[in-house]
């Protein structure tokens, strides 16, 4: 880490021009005003506060802090996240075998005694100490190395934490665990040898099933979004833990949290009703999408679904819901002369069950994007192609 971005002048620099329209490409040609400081290392940091406006306020609030690359950046939990998976472990000591800049470390440091910051790379293992630092977490220790290395030589934890990152030389679509580093199927039965404990962050690329047949001891999957977009799933794993998996979505609002759970075991046990739209239309948040909780969900709040493909729930009476709901002011069937004459040139059009893309449709139907009427296109439980013209309910 180079000190001398840490000046008043250059912090001042960096906040000056972080907060302006400047684009860095733009800067990067008018060269460094700094003796000993690049202009690389300053659009570096420029970017970086940049991006933890939205992301790490807290970070971006304090002057003095020191920002990773892009790519470590990209990777790093928000804030948001970080503090819920903090809520998910709690005792003495945790070791990250991944440390990263250090996001995660920092709120479970609020919830335990001791943490273990393990990192490859000591830029970032610098860094991520002086930020700790920065932000009055003392009892953070960083090491730079492997953490599995660094593990052997610690004695029983509460917790071991994972990011495991992607090798880039994994082929193909899939994503697998094993296709990470550390290779956590590989390693597991010596990660639970330092600990009863493990909780893993995964990208949301992982398929659920596949991730569970990799492991062992899954006692609950947290598949986390925020404002309806999956950021991570977190498995946690408990060594004398054999019953079955509570998986528990996630979907954070600027005003509330949505959650949703239940037993993975007991999705494909469930009885449902399939019929016709009613008065109102329900759509699951992407979280439950991404569970495939899509029977669960339906008992729980005691909905019909509209077809077992489509994914879209309906009922007589309005309910709390975790997603998306409307109100139905018309069902036509899909056919073009008759959408047509419906005269409707601007609509938000979604599509469940459904042979078209909203690409398609919208070239179709000539039908620009935006507005306040809602369009579903779907397929209904008799498997007739159909339009439900909504409202959208807002809590």
């Amino acid at each position: 880490m180079n000190c001398l971005l840490l000046k008043k002048t250059v912090q001042e620099f960096i906040a000056e021009k972080s907060n302006s329209t400047i684009d860095l490409s733009t800067l990067i040609l008018k060269g460094s005003p700094f003796d000993g400081i690049s202009v690389q290392e300053l659009a570096q940091q420029i970017h970086g506060r940049r991006k933890a406006k939205q992301k790490l306020p807290s970070w971006y609030s304090k002057n003095g802090v020191c920002y990773p690359p892009i790519l470590n950046l990209e990777q790093t939990s928000s804030e948001v996240t970080a503090l819920y998976k903090s809520n998910l472990v709690s005792g003495a000591k945790l070791v990250d075998l991944t440390g990263g800049f250090g996001i995660d470390d920092y709120f479970f440091s609020k919830r335990i005694k001791e943490i273990l910051h393990c990192e490859l790379n000591k830029e970032l293992s610098e860094l991520a100490n002086h930020n700790f630092k920065l932000l009055g977490s003392t009892n953070i220790k960083t090491i730079v190395g492997d953490g599995l290395e660094i593990l052997k030589e610690q004695t029983i934890v509460d917790w071991i934490y994972v990011d495991p990152s992607r090798r880039h030389d994994s082929k193909g679509k899939v994503f697998f665990l094993e296709d990470c580093l550390p290779n956590i199927p590989q390693n597991l039965d010596f990660l639970f040898t330092k600990s009863n404990n493990i909780l893993l962050k995964t990208s949301p690329l992982l398929d659920i099933q596949i991730g569970v047949r990799s492991l062992q001891h899954v006692k609950e999957i947290h598949i986390v979004a925020i404002e309806n977009e999956v950021k991570e799933l977190l498995w946690v794993l408990d060594k004398s833990y054999t019953a079955h998996i509570t998986i528990t979505t996630v979907n954070i609002q600027k005003k509330k949290i949505q959650r949703f759970s239940f037993l993975q075991n007991e999705e494909a046990e469930q009885t449902i009703d399939i019929g016709m739209p009613m008065k109102y239309l329900y759509e699951p948040n992407a979280s439950i999408l991404k569970s495939g909780g899509f029977l669960s969900i339906a008992s729980t709040f005691k909905l019909k679904k509209l077809h077992i493909n489509s994914h879209l729930y309906t009922s007589d009476h309005e309910i709390d819901f975790p997603g998306r709901k409307f109100k139905i002011v018309a069902i036509y069937p899909y056919q073009k002369k008759k959408l047509m004459k419906m005269g409707i040139t601007k609509a938000n059009i979604t599509t469940r069950n459904f042979s078209e893309s909203v690409a398609m449709i919208r070239k179709k139907l000539k039908i620009k994007d935006g507005g306040d009427q809602y369009l579903f296109f779907t397929t209904d439980c008799n498997n007739k192609k159909q339009v439900l013209f909504c409202e959208k309910v807002v809590d």
